[in-house]
């Protein structure tokens, strides 16, 4: 009777587990609410769509290069393992929500004197005494989660496990970010190796001219040191350009995970992305920052130590644990298996109540209040930074864009100087030399074009990365929506 009593009462003390939860109230700190629903005063919104944004660069040697980075990137693989290692200490802590059920089994067997005993001086009593016993069963146990001390730690192991997988598409972004960067690098250092070889080709024609005009006194020494020094500027420069080429191709190998000759065969043919000039939206929303992969992190590493809080508030409260044993049990092996005969059971209930522990419950407490309001301060940085560095990415964009236009202006005004000297030259009104330097001048501006060109796909780049993905205009929309 009393067992049963006992098993109408389970349903009762089960129904009020999880009823109670000793967490604070979910919160957004200050300096995270006040974030500006746009970045611009524009009324037309954007929507985040994250996609493989690179592949609008039309560069099939690029998209090779970030898919066997995304595969063999070893920060990555790091971080991919210790999102597993989160996962599975979620599921340490889920696994404490469920019963326990273990089977048992044991065979004990005791040979022990009976001298010295009350009834050894007997005549014909035994000796010695042998014992020998036999069981099977099963044994479970529960604790009632009453004051939610299981299901906090076990939310806030699961908010780790999910700030981990932020983590890891925030690698994932850096790792295909770094990657496009290096190509850049790699496309322009080539470009620029080979300006400064068409105009070393052009100062050396101008400085043996310049020496024969010298010799027959047409021009003066200034003139000849300034061309011999432009000539040996130029030849410095080299070494320099093939550093940066040769620096980028190994920052691209340990992104790859790779060696050098791979390398150089991944690169091997022409290198021609395709430049992408299309503006970012105005008015994109700002609140799309939360699916930034660190500010996600940010926010659930701040739910875990909320949750964390709760579940040292509820250890100053009693923990009520379930018990339950049955079996068999027999002096022979046999024995062991008449469950008819030979059953047994065991029901318990066990309550125990922190009454005196030196301070250590209150300062768990404190630690985790503490912990919380560290994670509350980085989330509030992390949105401020992430902001900051949305805006720049896109002010800095929108600044290359322009900065190339002009150069490329630049450019045409230098091609038709040099197709005018060179009709000059041909037609016998102008000089080779004046050709020559008007030639030299529009090298120098396809150099800094190349320059703008790399400067331009790293902004948008940047963008791309402080948005945490792409972007998209919906044809009809009154306000942005994160996907």
């Amino acid at each position: 009777m009393k067992a049963g009593r006992l098993l109408l009462a389970l349903p009762l003390v089960a129904s009020l587990a999880g009823c109670i939860s000793m967490a604070p109230e979910q919160e957004v700190p200050p300096v995270a609410a006040a974030l500006p629903e746009t970045f611009s005063e524009d009324a037309i919104q954007g929507e985040y769509t994250p996609a493989a944004w690179w592949l609008a660069f039309e560069d099939p040697v690029l998209d090779t290069l970030v898919d066997r980075a995304l595969a063999g990137n070893l920060d990555l693989a790091q971080a991919a393992a210790r999102a597993e290692r989160a996962s599975a200490q979620a599921r340490v802590s889920r696994a404490a929500l469920f019963p326990a059920l273990e089977a048992t089994g044991g065979a004990s067997y005791s040979d022990t004197p009976v001298s010295g005993g009350a009834f050894s001086n007997f005549p014909g009593a035994p000796t010695r005494i042998n014992n020998e016993t036999y069981s099977v069963g099963l044994a479970a146990s529960y604790e009632l989660d009453l004051f939610g001390r299981v299901r906090n730690d076990f939310a806030a192991a699961r908010s780790d496990a999910f700030a981990a997988e932020q983590d890891y598409r925030a690698a994932r972004l850096a790792t295909t970010a770094e990657t496009i960067s290096a190509y850049f690098d790699v496309v322009d250092a080539r470009a620029q190796i080979a300006t400064a070889l068409l105009t070393f080709d052009v100062l050396r024609d101008r400085t043996v001219r310049t020496e024969e005009r010298y010799r027959r006194g047409l021009t003066g020494s200034f003139e000849l040191y300034q061309v011999r020094q432009d000539l040996r500027s130029v030849e410095a420069s080299l070494p320099q350009r093939e550093i940066a080429l040769s620096s980028a191709e190994n920052r691209l190998g340990l992104l790859l995970a790779e060696y050098p000759e791979t390398v150089d065969e991944l690169l091997a043919g022409m290198l021609t992305p395709r430049l992408v000039f299309e503006p970012v939206p105005a008015g994109l929303p700002a609140d799309i920052l939360a699916q930034r992969p660190d500010v996600a992190a940010a926010w659930e590493r701040l739910e875990a130590a909320r949750l964390r809080i709760g579940a040292r508030r509820a250890e100053r409260f009693p923990a009520l644990r379930l018990t339950a044993s049955t079996g068999a049990q027999g002096a022979v092996p046999g024995d062991a298996f008449r469950f008819d005969q030979n059953w047994l059971l065991s029901l318990g209930a066990n309550l125990t109540a922190p009454i005196f522990d030196g301070g250590r419950i209150a300062a768990n407490i404190r630690v985790a209040r503490a912990n919380y309001d560290e994670a509350a301060a980085a989330y509030g940085q992390s949105v401020l930074t992430a902001y900051r560095e949305a805006v720049l990415a896109i002010d800095t964009y929108e600044e290359q864009r322009q900065r190339y236009r002009l150069i490329a202006a630049q450019l045409d005004e230098a091609m038709a100087s040099r197709d005018l000297q060179a009709e000059r030259y041909a037609s016998g009104v102008g000089d080779y030399i004046s050709y020559l330097d008007a030639l030299r001048s529009m090298h120098q501006v396809e150099s800094n074009l190349s320059s703008a060109a790399r400067d331009v796909a790293l902004a948008r780049l940047g963008v791309h990365r402080a948005l945490g993905g792409d972007w998209d205009l919906p044809e009809t929309s009154s306000k942005g929506e994160s996907e």
